[in-house]
C-alpha cells in the first residue's frame, strides 16, 4: 500500500455526552481514531480527546474514513467495563450507509467470515477456511437515484466488516477507497456513519443510547 496522504479535518471536538465515567464524541470522517506509525499520522481523535480530557482511555475504534459515535472511558474501571461489553457483544451499534445500486430486498443478513488480506493489508477479505465469523443485518431505508440508503446492524466487530460485507453482496459503500470501484468510488467521502451506540453505564449499569446525526 502506498503511503497514506493524511489530511485530517480541522474541526473542533464534538462532544455528545460527558460525565464522571464516560465520554462520547462524534468522530469526523478522515480522522484516525488512534495515531498511526510516523509523525505525519500523529493527529487522531484520541489525542484530540486527551487534550481536553487528559484522563480519557481508548475503548474501541472506527475506521479513519468512517464518522460517528465513539465512546471513551474516563477511568480505568470504566474502560474495563466498556471493554467487556464490546467483548461480550452487549454493545448495540447501528450504522447508516449509502451503497451502490438499488437493493431489491428490504432486509437481509450477510454471514461471511473475514480475515486480513496479508499481501494487501489493511484490506480484509472473505475466507471460509481461516476467516473469523462476521455477521451483519441490513435494512433498506430508501432508494435514491441508483443508490440505496441502508441501516446496518453488525453483530460482530471485525475490521472493515460492513465495507467488505456490502461489497460482497454487490453493493459497495459509496466513496470507499478500498472496496468500491469506478463511479461507486467517486464520492467525496466514505458514506458510512456510526449513527448510534447503546451501552450500559459502567457506574450502575443503566442502559443509555447515544446518537450522532448523519452528515450525508
Amino acid at each position: 500500500m502506498e503511503k497514506l496522504d493524511y489530511r485530517p479535518p480541522d474541526t473542533p471536538l464534538n462532544v455528545i455526552h460527558a460525565d464522571h465515567a464516560i465520554l462520547l464524541v462524534d468522530k469526523p470522517a478522515g480522522l484516525l481514531s488512534v495515531p498511526g506509525k510516523g509523525e505525519h499520522l500523529s493527529d487522531c481523535l484520541l489525542s484530540r480527546v486527551q487534550a481536553a480530557y487528559p484522563e480519557a482511555l481508548l475503548v474501541h475504534r472506527l475506521d479513519m474514513d468512517t464518522s460517528g459515535v465513539m465512546v471513551f472511558a474516563l477511568t480505568p474501571a470504566a474502560q474495563r467495563h466498556l471493554g467487556l461489553q464490546f467483548e461480550r457483544r452487549h454493545m448495540k451499534k447501528t450504522y447508516q450507509a449509502r451503497v451502490w445500486g438499488e437493493m431489491a430486498e428490504k432486509t437481509g443478513t450477510v454471514d461471511l467470515p473475514l480475515i486480513v488480506d496479508w499481501p494487501n493489508r489493511p484490506l480484509q477479505h472473505v475466507n471460509h477456511e481461516t476467516g473469523k465469523p462476521a455477521l451483519t443485518d441490513w435494512r433498506v431505508m430508501r432508494v435514491e437515484d441508483g443508490t440505496t440508503r441502508v441501516r446496518l446492524y453488525p453483530h460482530t466487530g471485525r475490521s472493515h466488516q460492513l465495507r467488505v460485507h456490502m461489497k460482497e453482496i454487490g453493493h459497495p459503500i459509496l466513496g470507499d477507497p478500498f472496496y468500491a470501484a469506478g463511479a461507486a468510488r467517486d464520492f467525496p467521502r466514505l458514506m458510512l456513519h456510526a449513527e448510534s451506540l447503546k451501552l450500559r453505564h459502567p457506574d450502575g449499569g443503566k442502559g443509555m443510547l447515544f446518537r450522532a446525526p448523519v452528515p450525508f
